[in-house]
């Protein structure tokens, strides 16, 4: 350790994992991820009941993280916050810690997008040295955001489609609840859809704008479909769940690729990620693979511990924002609907 050393601790609290990691000179030491499965039976996140557990694992995760890094506070460079978006609840009670750890430790503070961290964790450092070079195109899906961004630098980046109501990941949960399914349903669609056939039953593709989504039309095919089928045997459900779920992820993953596509040919863009909760999607990840040899694309998707919300990204991006000198004064303040 010599004083040349950038050590950053992130914090990330946007939604219901509480996440603390320690990054040295873009190297992660720790991850640490807290869930909260407070939220199961309710079949989705309570922001209230987020808050209160974030305030409750906050302490023991960051120590956890520093004790795993073999880092002491006090040899701490700088400490990296997510801002927003997300729940407010859930953004103060990080903010207000990192405030707070900044300030005793007089170190500096950095504020972080939570969707350009998502994007950003392609750059912690690998075994196989491999990063999207810029310009680069990502795809960035999550449970309350589905985008395509066009990356020209860091911290240059600029959304050329969004969904314009559900978000991919958001779509995911709500068919599970449909299906009967626990929270969250998402990674239980993936599971069951493995054992599926995706052309059993053919849902709608939406065709919107150039390059914005819509999910909210496939939600309520869905529910039609399934009123309709279970009005003739009350066990389609149960007999069908693999085939159906098959077709609806189908759906899902051909509606974003026939955009992303669209979108790599208009910008002539050769190297294309993903990123966000959604990336640890099994077809999402290997149609990325299929798709990229059949464009020429050069592919990239973080490791799979990056892709769902934690503090690593959040602390690559405060390191490359501390190399720009940007740091945050003590009156920042949550912002829950942060923009880029």
């Amino acid at each position: 350790m010599n004083g040349s050393d950038i050590i950053i601790l992130g914090i990330e609290s946007s939604c219901d994992d509480t996440s603390a990691a320690v990054l040295k000179n873009g190297e992660i030491l720790s991850n640490i991820v807290a869930g909260q499965k407070v939220h199961e039976k309710y079949g989705g996140v309570v922001p209230e009941l987020a808050s209160r557990a974030h305030q409750q694992n906050i302490i023991p995760t960051v120590d956890t993280a520093l004790k795993e890094a073999g880092i002491s506070k006090n040899q701490l460079t700088a400490i990296a916050f997510t801002r927003g978006p997300g729940l407010l609840g859930s953004l103060i009670v990080g903010t207000g810690f990192a405030k707070s750890f900044a300030l005793g430790l007089d170190i500096p503070l950095v504020e972080v997008n939570h969707m350009q961290g998502h994007i950003l964790a392609h750059f912690i450092k690998n075994k196989e040295e491999n990063y999207p070079k810029f310009p680069f195109i990502c795809m960035t899906v999550s449970g309350g955001h589905t985008q395509l961004v066009l990356v020209r630098d860091y911290f240059d980046m600029k959304i050329i489609g969004q969904t314009i109501d559900d978000a991919a990941g958001e779509a995911f949960d709500k068919a599970a609840k449909i299906l009967g399914l626990p929270y969250p349903g998402g990674p239980l669609i993936d599971k069951y859809a493995k054992e599926g056939n995706p052309e059993k039953f053919v849902f709608p593709v939406s065709n919107i704008g150039d390059f914005d989504f819509s999910f909210s039309g496939l939600k309520t095919s869905l529910l039609y479909f399934l009123k309709k089928e279970t009005a003739k045997d009350s066990s389609f459900i149960e007999k069908n769940v693999a085939d159906v779920c098959a077709s609806y992820q189908h759906t899902i993953i051909k509606t974003l690729f026939k955009k992303l596509i669209k979108a790599a040919q208009q910008y002539h863009i050769t190297d294309v990620a993903i990123a966000g909760g959604v990336s640890a999607n099994s077809l999402l990840r290997s149609e990325l693979f299929r798709i990229g040899q059949e464009q020429g694309w050069n592919t990239f998707i973080p490791e799979f511990q990056y892709c769902t919300d934690n503090a690593g990204m959040i602390a690559i991006a405060g390191h490359y924002k501390f190399l720009k000198g940007e740091f945050a004064g003590q009156d920042i303040a949550a912002d829950a609907r942060l923009k880029f």
